[in-house]
């Protein structure tokens, strides 16, 4: 898979060298680049905002440097062996007024073989920028919550991993993947637990020490069940919305 980001901050990017993204990038399995907006603008300030059209608060990043900088990385994708059928890169546009980013959109993304992450400012892009490059392939806005950030970097960030780790091969036991919260059938992870035994007197569950396989596994599923029933109750499925009276989740 092949990532391009675009951002005026390109040090945030940094991070993506640690942990298994790091090591990925060195076996070849993500190809990582950051690119600097500023090398598009060519004013003696490297200007990339402007005053707002029709008045009011903040600065709005100018088009031009994005149209410049954009077209560059789609022209050297067009280049690359792209295989027959293979669809243009995905542009991705990290923003609060964008779809909600999820495991089933991670998952979904993961499957894309050239991903372009535009990182805005200030209050945002030019809408010309989204309308330009929508009417020439594919352009997606994605919010990771109901917040606001400075700027996409960090919210990049987390999409990037999100979605990195599901490149097979990436996270050396694939099977560690699937009883994560939110795989599978949508319930929170279960409780972990490691040695020692006892610590700072409390014990780690009896049935985890049992050495009884299916006793574990039912003591999981109970686990994950209630964890979601107590913090996101709107993630369980109809079917096991029951629990204690008054912590129903509502229909």
């Amino acid at each position: 898979m092949r990532i391009d980001v675009v951002t005026i901050f390109p040090g945030y990017f940094d991070a993506l060298e640690l942990s298994l993204l790091g090591k990925a990038r060195r076996r070849g399995l993500i190809d990582v680049r950051v690119h600097d907006l500023r090398d598009s603008a060519h004013d003696k300030h490297r200007t990339v905002d402007d005053t707002p059209s029709g008045g009011g608060a903040g600065m709005v990043m100018t088009p031009e440097p994005w149209g410049e900088a954009l077209d560059a990385i789609l022209a050297e994708g067009a280049e690359a062996d792209r295989p027959a059928g293979e669809p243009e890169p995905l542009l991705l546009f990290p923003s609060p007024a964008g779809e909600v980013f999820t495991q089933r959109m991670a998952r979904e993304l993961a499957e894309e073989r050239h991903l372009v992450f535009g990182c805005g400012r200030y209050e945002g892009i030019d809408q010309r920028v989204f309308d330009e490059y929508a009417e020439r392939g594919r352009v997606r806005l994605v919010s990771i919550g109901d917040y606001v950030l400075n700027g996409g970097e960090v919210a990049a960030i987390a999409m990037i991993e999100a979605i990195g780790r599901l490149v097979p091969g990436v996270v050396g036991n694939p099977d560690s993947l699937v009883e994560e919260s939110h795989e599978a059938d949508g319930l929170l992870e279960y409780p972990s637990y490691t040695k020692p035994a006892v610590w700072r007197g409390r014990e780690v569950p009896p049935v985890l020490l049992s050495g009884d396989h299916a006793a574990v596994e039912a003591w999981r599923r109970e686990q994950r069940i209630e964890r979601t029933r107590r913090v996101r109750p709107e993630l369980l499925p109809r079917e096991l919305r029951g629990g204690a009276p008054g912590r129903h989740a509502a229909d």
